[in-house]
């Protein structure tokens, strides 16, 4: 049920966390019930002379940084999608592609459309506190044929989110193609530092006020495990920048994937592993199907019982 701008400045104001984050726990568990998704991502530098690690168990290959002109722009991205194979490649900040085309004399489409012929699929975020015109642009992208990863916000100095979140709500009303939006900040202000408390707030509110985008995500490489796994209890539903290394020099419950799926299965959800594209790549495994399947001849004799 749509919650009134009424019933909205109430919980703007309320700093009665459990209400808020319950209400946005029943909006997230109505649209996605307990699964809970999340993308392992490759991050790599938009300097077209960088290394490029190519890791098999990346959901999206993301380049990142501004990138210099047009040209290194697109020589970047055929390099980084020549290296992904099936990989899905996401580049830039569709705020920084808007400057280059000013910078380059040249429409935004026409600047996307290269980018897309060079073998890109995703622009890596739209920041909706830095971008010109976000529907213009945001429409731009589905036009040159590319698909936007993330909504995002890239500093936020407001102490009341409430109106960026209806920004957002409307947005979304008009060009119907954000798939995901990050209501945390990407960069903090070190003047005004967030607590725990505001960023839980922020993502129980974002659920709750963006109802009509389909996911609310938080950022694990940026926020880290514990603020993430609070989130996904206050409305998330998906988790972004989860590293791609198979590290398991800590042993196998420390590496990245084992520890994502932890952490999601602690807070009482179902992990997915999706691409960038949003396809599933790994469905649900219960814990007990994967220690089966990691036993071998245990597995076997259960079954053979």
């Amino acid at each position: 049920m749509p919650v009134s701008d009424a019933e909205l400045a109430l919980l703007a104001v309320s700093h009665d966390i459990v209400s808020i984050g319950m209400q946005a726990d029943e909006v997230r568990r109505a649209r996605h019930g307990t699964r809970t998704t999340f993308v392992r991502v490759a991050q790599i530098a938009a300097d077209p002379g960088a290394p490029i690690l190519a890791l098999p168990a990346a959901g999206e290959m993301c380049i990142t940084g501004t990138p210099a002109s047009r040209a290194a722009a697109i020589e970047r991205v055929r390099q980084v999608a020549t290296a992904a194979g099936n990989i899905p490649v996401s580049a830039f900040s569709l705020a920084d592609l808007e400057q280059l085309a000013v910078a380059e004399g040249i429409g935004l489409r026409v600047l996307l459309e290269d980018l897309r012929a060079a073998g890109l699929e995703l622009i890596a975020d739209a920041p909706i506190d830095r971008l010109r015109d976000a529907r213009r642009s945001i429409e731009e992208v589905n036009i040159a044929g590319l698909v936007l990863a993330r909504l995002t916000i890239h500093q936020d100095r407001s102490p009341d989110p409430l109106s960026v979140f209806k920004a957002v709500a409307t947005l979304q009303r008009a060009v119907g193609v954000v798939r995901a939006f990050a209501p945390l900040p990407r960069a903090i202000d070190a003047a005004r530092p967030t607590t725990g408390y505001e960023d839980v707030k922020r993502v129980a509110l974002a659920r709750i006020v963006a109802d009509s985008v389909p996911s609310i995500q938080v950022d694990w490489s940026l926020y880290g495990p514990k603020l993430a796994q609070v989130a996904l209890t206050v409305g998330a539903d998906d988790v972004d920048r989860v590293s791609p290394e198979d590290d398991q020099t800590a042993g196998p419950r420390r590496a990245p994937l084992e520890e994502i799926r932890r952490n999601i299965r602690a807070a009482g959800l179902e992990p997915v592993e999706r691409n960038g594209r949003f396809d599933i790549v790994r469905p649900f495994e219960s814990p007990r199907v994967m220690s089966s399947a990691a036993g071998g001849g245990a597995a076997h004799d259960e079954r053979a019982r």
